[in-house]
């Protein structure tokens, strides 16, 4: 599913416009969105049944260039990630 397919769905379903639906998509998961400035904050986004959003750091670390095959150095990080919640495992697991 993609944004387009989204947006259709959640206007049908709450009986909204696309347009209001395409906002409201676009104030949550936008790169400037509630979630992504939460994250940006340092903060975690939990949505109760269907999951975490969290802003996890890694470590510098040494790779390797798989061109030359040369040690370098990888900076330290910030990622963002997600882990389901149990209500959103149980109706992915559960068969039809």
């Amino acid at each position: 599913m993609n944004k387009a397919e989204l947006t259709a769905a959640l206007a049908m379903r709450t009986k909204m416009s696309k347009a209001d639906a395409n906002r409201a998509i676009d104030a949550l998961f936008d790169d400037k969105g509630i979630i992504a400035a939460e994250l940006k904050k340092g903060a975690k986004v939990q949505i109760t049944g269907f999951g975490n959003f969290e802003a996890r750091k890694r470590a510098a670390r040494m790779g390797r260039n798989p061109k030359t095959g040369s040690e370098i150095q990888i900076k330290a990080s910030v990622a963002p990630a997600f882990r389901a919640g149990k209500q959103l495992k149980m109706a992915v697991n559960t068969k039809k």
